[in-house]
């Protein structure tokens, strides 16, 4: 098929782009700006654009297939070439859809935690070698994309609740219809196309009503929203609670205690990261893996890159690079690091480059997501702004008074 896709540059936009090239696919692409490693990846496959922009002579009537971007806009030239030709316009979860279709689907849903329960799953069945698809949004150690496409009997998505396409205004995990699912829990987020909580809330109901009739759903116990979820579902697939593993540190490492009573050395660590894993593990019994396979298989899971990813040690301090943006994420990776190096001081940066966090009426949200550390610094660029056309938010000093930044 020839494909071409609008936004190539998109992190899970130009993984697709590779694997369907790796597919024998011919593709193109396009996008108006193109940053690394998103860059030099599509360039290693000879997919990077000769130029920037968008140029509907690119749109021929002998493309087979158009895959759009939600970094595009509705008014882009490229689409609107597109759609006078008459050529099939795909989103690309509605097109990881129709390719999974027939599979069994696996969807990780929820406002935190999503990549890496979804690592976790993928790590376990690659090394007990099941035969699987996945899409995830963070590049994982030991594969070369995050996105494979082939003729396995089972697919691990990723289920991103943001909107689908620029023409496609679903939450994208509404086009999976999972047959097993798992929300990790549910904290608002993208406030500029869910404008209200309840809003946000409500996508999560539809991802619950979307599920195969014999599905399973694994949600977190403890998150008020998803046990009135839970309770007020009148679906017929299996809702089933779940709660963290119990563990310690020892020697500044993570020990896992199993319900048996056997002991795991983890290089993952922080409670979250333990409710995750726990979510991934209900997962692979529900596919025939058992806890021993399960756990000696963990063991060597070092998690997503940027999440709570160890760039450097040295005299005794420890730099992590964590991809937390919302204010849920932000504090789960705050108090982690804090419960893990007690004796240390923590300085935790936060740089504010969302949509949402640049927004001023959400930034109250953050409020106290940063309290556990004994300094916190917040910064922002005006690049940013400029390139999401917000205006200039109030000063990072009345932000620190107003908020609780210290």
């Amino acid at each position: 098929m020839r494909i071409h896709l609008i936004a190539i540059g998109g992190s899970a936009m130009h993984n697709l782009a590779i694997a369907l090239h790796c597919n024998d696919h011919t593709v193109t692409g396009s996008d108006d700006e193109i940053y690394n490693p998103a860059k030099d990846r599509l360039a290693v496959h000879g997919l990077l654009p000769i130029t920037m922009g968008w140029n509907p002579d690119r749109i021929k009537s002998g493309i087979d297939l158009v895959i759009l971007g939600m970094h595009a806009r509705k008014d882009n030239p490229e689409l609107k070439r597109a759609k006078s030709l008459g050529l099939k316009i795909r989103s690309y979860p509605a097109f990881l859809y129709e390719h999974s279709k027939d599979k069994k689907r696996i969807v990780v849903a929820g406002s935190h935690g999503k990549t890496s329960t979804t690592s976790m799953i993928m790590h376990v069945l690659k090394e007990l070698q099941y035969d699987y698809d996945y899409m995830v949004g963070a590049q994982l150690a030991g594969f070369d994309t995050m996105v494979r496409l082939s003729d396995a009997p089972i697919m691990v998505i990723e289920g991103d609740e943001y909107l689908s396409s620029p023409i496609d205004r679903r939450p994208k995990f509404l086009h999976y219809k999972p047959d097993i699912a798992i929300i990790t829990g549910i904290a608002w987020d993208h406030i500029n196309v869910f404008p209200t909580f309840k809003n946000y809330v409500l996508q999560f109901e539809l991802f619950l009503k979307s599920m195969q009739k014999t599905g399973s759903v694994y949600y977190y116990k403890h998150d008020k929203n998803l046990k009135k979820l839970a309770k007020a579902y009148k679906g017929k697939a299996t809702l089933l609670a779940y709660e963290s593993f119990e563990f310690e540190y020892q020697n500044n490492k993570t020990v896992l205690t199993t319900s048996a009573g056997k002991n795991f050395k983890l290089n993952i660590f922080g409670k979250h990261n333990l409710e995750n894993l726990k979510a991934a593990w209900l997962v692979c019994a529900e596919l025939g893996i058992d806890a021993t396979r399960f756990f000696k298989s963990i063991r060597s899971f070092k998690g997503a890159a940027k999440r709570l990813q160890l760039l450097r040690k040295k005299n005794g301090a420890s730099v992590y690079l964590d991809f937390a943006h919302a204010p849920s994420k932000v504090a789960a990776t705050v108090a982690a690091l804090k419960a893990k190096e007690k004796s240390k001081k923590l300085v935790a940066c936060l740089e504010l480059h969302t949509f949402s966090s640049l927004n001023r009426k959400f930034l109250k949200e953050y409020k106290g997501s940063m309290e556990k550390a004994d300094k916190a610094i917040v910064y922002f660029s005006e690049h940013t702004l400029a390139m999401k056309k917000l205006p200039t938010i109030i000063t990072l000093k009345t932000i620190w008074n107003i908020y609780g930044f210290s």
